[in-house]
């Protein structure tokens, strides 16, 4: 994968991805771009493309057009969306966590610290609740001492209160270590106040922007009406004063 030198401060660049899967177009003509200290979120209905772009992203998918560039020897921290463990495995939290980065040694309890998850370290991973298993899967990408996280819907299966919790806690990390994250969501109006930049797809990019630009961008609002539970009611509240640039759009 080629490096960039164009910008200390930019850690990703894609540019015109483009992915097929057989005959379907998965994404097409896509740029992203991911600096030190910045929160990019991407939304988008299920099947736009978002969890490909993050293979694309990480190096684990070669996409048919476009290119993508990192930082030299950047150290990415990545968190899968979902992650299945035999429930018969005898595994506790510390143990999967030194698996994962096996010279750890004492870091793996301050990083569960870190994400507030402290008394998990001895229970067994098949034993702890949602909301707990996400923050370990986060301490375990924090192993890495990423430069980049790299989240695939980091709120799955956590309750509402705990996801406003968990974005707190990923706006914490970033503005304690300053690295740049990607994140999947499936809800702006609950990462409004814990991104910096949106990036609305649909196999292609629809619009991009500030949250609250994008909130009440036409393309949008047209895959995301403003009648779903309880976006209105958040979103009237502020002023919607910035402008969202709109992308060409294919058959999204």
């Amino acid at each position: 994968m080629p490096q960039m030198e164009e910008s200390p401060h930019l850690l990703l660049s894609l540019r015109g991805v483009t992915v097929n899967l057989g005959a379907t177009r998965i994404l097409d003509n896509v740029d992203l771009a991911v600096g030190a200290g910045e929160i990019v979120t991407l939304i988008g209905p299920n099947g736009a493309g978002k969890t490909t772009l993050l293979r694309v992203a990480l190096g684990l998918l070669q996409p048919q057009r476009g290119e993508t560039r990192l930082k030299a020897r950047l150290r990415i921290g990545y968190m899968p969306q979902r992650l299945a463990i035999d429930a018969a495995l005898p595994l506790t939290v510390r143990r999967f966590l030194t698996l994962a980065a096996p010279d750890a040694g004492n870091r793996v309890a301050k990083a569960l610290a870190r994400v507030g998850a402290p008394r998990t370290l001895h229970t067994p991973i098949q034993s702890i609740s949602g909301g707990e298993l996400q923050r370990v899967l986060l301490a375990r990408a924090l192993l890495r001492d990423p430069e980049l996280l790299v989240l695939d819907e980091p709120s799955q299966g956590v309750d509402l209160a705990g996801q406003e919790e968990l974005f707190a806690l990923i706006t914490r990390i970033r503005d304690e270590c300053g690295c740049g994250v990607l994140m999947v969501s499936h809800d702006l109006h609950l990462v409004m106040s814990s991104t910096d930049r949106v990036v609305c797809l649909n196999r292609t990019v629809c619009c991009t922007g500030a949250p609250l630009a994008v909130s009440s961008d036409p393309a949008y609002l047209r895959l995301f009406p403003a009648s779903l539970p309880g976006f209105a009611l958040y979103a009237h509240r502020h002023e919607h004063d910035a402008a969202c640039h709109t992308g060409d759009r294919d058959g999204g």
